[in-house]
This record gives C-alpha cells, sequence and structure tokens, in this order.
C-alpha cells in the first residue's frame, strides 16, 4: 500500500468537511425541543443511551454465550466507556460496517445524524465470524460484552483521507490506525458489565447533568493540557462571550485518554485540574474529566467533541484556533488549517442545537494583566512572554515560573510527576 505522502492535497480532495446539506438532513425530531423535562438540552438522538446491564440474569446468560475474550488497548477501553455512559449517544455499540462507512464519507450516519469519526473495534483475530460473542477486558478487569454483527477488513487508506485528510504516517492518528489498530474492524452491539478502574474519576454524562441547574446555558472547556492561567482566563472569559446568557456555567472538561506520544499522562493532566478545582470556589465552574482519545482530526475531531459535550449536557463549546490540530512528525508543518476547525463547527453548530464559542487571543500584558492581543496591539502594552520550551526547561531545572502563566500549585504537581 502506497501512503500519500502529500499531508494536505488528500484533505482537499475528500470533501468531508464543507458538504452540509441541512435542509435534506436536519432531524424534525432533534429539532422540536433544545431543553428537555429538567431544562437542559437533550441528548443527542433524544435520549441518553446508557448501556450498562443491571439485570443479572441477562449478565450470566450473555456471558455463557461467549466465544472469545478480547484484551483491549488504552484507547479501545475510552471507547467502551464511553458507549456505556452514553458519550456516543445515540450508539448503542460500535458502528457496522454500512454506518462505519457512511461516517467516513459523509460524517453523517446511516440514518443522517451528523458524526464527526467512526466508532469501531479492531482486532487481529481472523477466527471472529459474525453472531459470535466477544468479552472485552481490559487490564483483566471485565468491562463489556460485544454481540458481533458485522466485520470487515477496513480500507484504511480511504478511511484515513476522509477523517484526517491525509493518508501520511506523519499524521499520529494516521500511524495509529495503521500501525496500531488491528487488520479487522467489528461492530455490534454492547452489553456493559462495569466501567474500568481508573486512577482518576470519570463523571458519567448523567452525574454531570445532575450537576447542572436548569435553563442556563452550559458552555465546554476542552483541553488536552495541563491547565494554566491562560486557559483559566479564557473559559471564564468565555461566559461573557455575547452567545452566552447571564444565567450560565463553564464545564472544564478535559480529556485524559491517550493523545500524542509526546504529551503530558492523563493522570498528571487530570491531578492539576482537580488540585485547581480544589483552591478555586466558583459557583459558575463545574468540573468533569473526559475518558476520551484524541485524534488531533481537527474539523472532524471538532464535531465529535460537540456531540460528546452536548451529551454531558452542554449547550455551547468554546473552540479555538487550530483545534485538535497536528503537525507533521517530519516537516513541523500543520495538517489543518488555523480555522478550519472552527468554521465547521460553526456549519455544524445548529444542527446539533449548540453554539460556538471563539476563543479570545488572550495575552498577558505588563501593564494589564490578560487582555486580548488585539487590545494590546492598539494600546502599545508589553506583552509577556513565556514558550513551551523555555517552560519546560525551567520546570526541568527548578527554576521559577512567573504565576502569570502558571498556578504555583499547577506547577507543584508537575514538577513532581
Amino acid at each position: 500500500m502506497i501512503l500519500n505522502k502529500n499531508k494536505k492535497r488528500g484533505f482537499k480532495q475528500a470533501l468531508f468537511f464543507f458538504n452540509l446539506s441541512y435542509t435534506n438532513h436536519k432531524m424534525n425530531s432533534q429539532q422540536e425541543s433544545k431543553r428537555d423535562s429538567k431544562g437542559l438540552i437533550p441528548a443527542y438522538g433524544g435520549e441518553l443511551k446508557e448501556l450498562i446491564i443491571k439485570d443479572e440474569e441477562l449478565k450470566l446468560k450473555l456471558l455463557s454465550q461467549v466465544s472469545y475474550e478480547h484484551e483491549c488497548s488504552d484507547r479501545n477501553a475510552c471507547d467502551i466507556e464511553l458507549l456505556m455512559v452514553g458519550g456516543f449517544s445515540p450508539l448503542e455499540g460500535f458502528m457496522d460496517k454500512e454506518e462505519y462507512k457512511s461516517v467516513i464519507k459523509s460524517h453523517r450516519d446511516t440514518k443522517g445524524l451528523l458524526f464527526g469519526l467512526p466508532i469501531v473495534f479492531d482486532t487481529n483475530n481472523a477466527q471472529i465470524k459474525e453472531g459470535e460473542t466477544i468479552l472485552l477486558t481490559y487490564k483483566k478487569q471485565k468491562l463489556a460484552i460485544l454481540k458481533v454483527s458485522s466485520k470487515w477488513e477496513p480500507d484504511k487508506a480511504e478511511e484515513a483521507n476522509f477523517c484526517y485528510g491525509t493518508n501520511s504516517l506523519d499524521h499520529p492518528a494516521v500511524k495509529m490506525i495503521f500501525n496500531e489498530r488491528g487488520r479487522y474492524y467489528i461492530g455490534g452491539k454492547v452489553f456493559g458489565l462495569e466501567l474500568p478502574n481508573r486512577d482518576f474519576p470519570c463523571k458519567t454524562p448523567k452525574e454531570v447533568r445532575d450537576l447542572l441547574p436548569a435553563n442556563f446555558d452550559v458552555v465546554a472547556f476542552q483541553c488536552r493540557n495541563p491547565i494554566h492561567r491562560a486557559h483559566y482566563e479564557l473559559f471564564t472569559n468565555a461566559l461573557q462571550s455575547e452567545n452566552v446568557s447571564s444565567n450560565s456555567v463553564v464545564l472544564v472538561h478535559p480529556t485524559c485518554g491517550p493523545t500524542q506520544q509526546d504529551d503530558i499522562p492523563g493522570k498528571v493532566r487530570y491531578l492539576t485540574y482537580k488540585k485547581l478545582e480544589e483552591e478555586i470556589s466558583n459557583k459558575k465552574i463545574k468540573w468533569a474529566f473526559l475518558p476520551y482519545s484524541m485524534h488531533m482530526a481537527g474539523p472532524r475531531e471538532a464535531l465529535q467533541h460537540m456531540i460528546i459535550r452536548r451529551n454531558y449536557g452542554c449547550t455551547h463549546f468554546i473552540i479555538g484556533r487550530d483545534m485538535a490540530g497536528c503537525k507533521s512528525s517530519s516537516t513541523g508543518e500543520d495538517f489543518y488549517g488555523p480555522y478550519d476547525a472552527q468554521n465547521f463547527a460553526n456549519k455544524c453548530a445548529e444542527e446539533l442545537l449548540m453554539k460556538t464559542v471563539p476563543s479570545k487571543n488572550l495575552v498577558y500584558t505588563k501593564e494589564k494583566g490578560y487582555i486580548t492581543a488585539e487590545e494590546a496591539k492598539e494600546k502599545k502594552y508589553q506583552i509577556m512572554k513565556l514558550s513551551g520550551t523555555e517552560f519546560r526547561k525551567k520546570l526541568r531545572n527548578g527554576d521559577s515560573i512567573p504565576e502569570w502563566f502558571a498556578f504555583k500549585s499547577v506547577v507543584d504537581v508537575l514538577r513532581k510527576s
């Protein structure tokens, strides 16, 4: 198989982002009500699909039908957990071949609902057949049972081109699907047994929804990095945006699953947010953690995140410059334009019953603290800067790090990790 070395050509050829035909695809059932009986935005598809089995007899029956056991990767476990808790509603299992094909080619399922990336289970086991039952385990824990309805050998180059705009192995997710995922994909209904035992607790969509006030705007903040002062200023400022009501809260909802190879581990990221949560008492800030595995898929991933956050009760989504973007591992060039994700999310927002909140380009000035870069330029204020490389060097050397850049408690966590 020849991989495309041109990172951007496939992205433009794929036609996966800007061809949204809303007139034909808007789902009337989605548009009937923007609030459920609790005053919250309804789950995507109208109902939160929680897949944990409570019937002990059914558990025993399904376990007796198991033909194979399959130990899950970290990425698999994240997908299974989000399926079980309803984070991927309206899905009730892994996508079959038809759903997979529809999603990769049109970012819609076979019913016409928007979906950013395919949710599939992978294996190298050639013996598994349709109709069989698989026990999914993770670190020897029995997570779920998968009833196989579909098994196929995917065209991974096609998937890469449509979903990531390239099939170059310089893209981390393309490298993942070629080098980490198994030869076959499996679709089928999932029956949940128990959630993964994690070092960090992840509230379910239902648990988060129970924390949210009725008839408020809920603004989601997504991040895959440890929290720094600029992040805090960004998501608190977002509540003042023109399209956010005065009755609003922000859900700080960082991903703690696998990301890029050189990213800080999920547990450490979790600890930085947890430390700040303990220090800050603000009723307008809600905190939770998301067991999601990043794909760095730019526009497609922005859509995926919005769907997930809607299931957690969010009405708004903060989206910044080059969200979920990545650079070529060989050239350092960006795979996506700085506003590709933002533009695509804006096109999808109305259909999702959500609104996007552009993240402001905030800078720290000696004269006035954090303000927009535009204001700083206009007033010719002195902008203070600290690069990521400089920050990491200071961390390693034990040098002082300015509190305008990072909270002292967060720095302490990072130094101990």
